[in-house]
């Protein structure tokens, strides 16, 4: 089990460094695109598509390393406010839904890459199901991290440091 907890924080902080350097990229490419249309006139065609992938990988590889590091949007508060027993139960149902959605979001995207792969991205000249290529890699990772995270529920030896 230990060697679950050593893979999945490697595999965090990889996803993590890929949404940043994605995150980075886009910022490159928006300006790249910006500057060459006001500055120039002459705006490459394929800036926007790049920009939209960089945009739903940044989203999905980030959605997946905040699922590890249990990152959210406070919503945890009214829980907090609850005894130590329905905080529990509450985390455990949270990671259950989070897997369950992972799953759905798995299943759809390998269907929609599927679908589209015939189809071509025009200013690319790549298939189309390269956009469900980063919604595919974040939620096998989401249901990973979250599998992890009800082990852990359950046996606290496994918790990570």
């Amino acid at each position: 089990m230990q060697a679950l907890v050593a893979l999945s924080a490697r595999l965090a902080h990889a996803v993590l460094l890929a949404a940043c350097a994605c995150l980075a990229l886009l910022g490159i490419v928006v300006l790249y695109g910006v500057v060459m249309r006001y500055a120039f006139s002459d705006a490459p065609p394929y800036v926007e598509q790049v920009a939209l992938l960089l945009v739903i990988s940044v989203a999905m590889f980030g959605a997946a390393a905040g699922v590890h590091s249990a990152g959210h949007i406070g919503l945890d508060s009214l829980t907090r406010l609850l005894p130590p027993r329905a905080q529990f139960w509450t985390g455990v149902v949270v990671d259950l839904l989070t897997l369950t959605f992972a799953a759905v979001l798995l299943w759809g995207s390998i269907r929609m890459g599927i679908s589209t792969h015939h189809d071509t991205i025009p200013t690319l000249g790549i298939s189309e199901a390269f956009r469900y290529l980063p919604p595919v890699i974040a939620s096998v990772l989401i249901i990973v991290f979250s599998i992890e995270r009800l082990l852990a529920a359950f046996r606290p030896e496994l918790r990570a440091a």
